[in-house]
């Protein structure tokens, strides 16, 4: 398999979810806390709050940067847990955003996509990565290759 550019293999899974239910979203938390400390890739930095991270914002109806704001000023994953129960709407509807991120790269335009990324990762013929999700986990080494 052929990394497509810097690959961070500490950050965690899209698939793992926040104690409240979402899906992606310690992950998020954990690229902010790498850009905060200068050391996020430049291969991440392109979706940084976009992609997922975007994508998870606008399903709870909150503004990026005030996600990576209450990272910044939180000394505790306590605190930082109390902060986004103020910024999140009191209905996460986390099985409608967890179901959402599992599938993207399901349609049409995606698997097309999904395609002509594993062709760049020289994985081609896994047709068992089905989403986004698998993509990224394949990449960071949690699926094998």
């Amino acid at each position: 398999m052929k990394p497509i550019g810097n690959v961070l293999y500490d950050l965690p899974s899209p698939y793992e979810a926040h104690p409240c239910g979402l899906l992606h979203l310690p992950r998020f938390i954990a690229k902010i806390r790498k850009h905060l400390a200068g050391e996020l890739p430049k291969e991440y930095q392109r979706n940084f709050t976009k992609g997922f991270d975007g994508f998870l914002c606008l399903h709870l109806g909150v503004d990026p940067a005030d996600v990576v704001e209450a990272v910044k000023s939180s000394d505790s994953d306590a605190i930082l847990d109390e902060k986004l129960k103020k910024l999140f709407p009191k209905d996460l509807k986390a099985h409608v955003w967890n179901r959402k991120l599992v599938q993207m790269g399901m349609s049409e335009m995606g698997r097309e996509k999904l395609k002509e990324v594993r062709a760049q990762m020289e994985i081609a013929d896994r047709e068992d990565l089905v989403s986004f999700a698998d993509i990224i986990d394949t990449e960071e080494g949690r699926i094998e290759a």
